[in-house]
């Protein structure tokens, strides 16, 4: 398995995350991975991006994964009826469309992990 920290914002880095949202992109992004046989190993965010450490087969494209996750988020995202959520979506988009992906391969996986428990979680 291959270790890739993954890095999304949002569009137009609107501040769009409350602590049930990104409770329910927890649960969103860990039914991607195991789509891909992969394994979301840490998750956390603000109020406008998400960062996940995720471990996956060195079969899958990092870019086919890191589509899926935003794609299939931002569509279940918006059939859940967030009140307001629909005035800080930009035509119904949640994601801009950029995002970070970094190797893990040199750094000690509890670095990244403890990196990404330390970001400030909107209550």
């Amino acid at each position: 398995m291959m270790h890739v920290h993954l890095v999304f914002v949002t569009k137009y880095r609107r501040e769009v995350f409350t602590k049930a949202i990104l409770d329910d992109l927890r649960a969103i992004f860990a039914r991607v991975c195991t789509d891909f046989e992969a394994v979301l190993v840490e998750f956390d965010g603000e109020d406008d991006h998400v960062h996940l450490l995720v471990n996956y087969p060195p079969k899958v494209s990092v870019s086919a994964l890191v589509n899926s996750l935003k794609g299939v988020s931002s569509r279940m995202i918006r059939q859940m009826n967030y009140p307001g959520i629909r005035k800080k979506l930009w035509e119904g988009a949640l994601w801009s469309p950029s995002y970070f992906a970094g190797s893990c391969g040199g750094a000690p996986i509890e670095i990244i992990r403890q990196y990404i428990e330390q970001q400030q979680t909107p209550h």
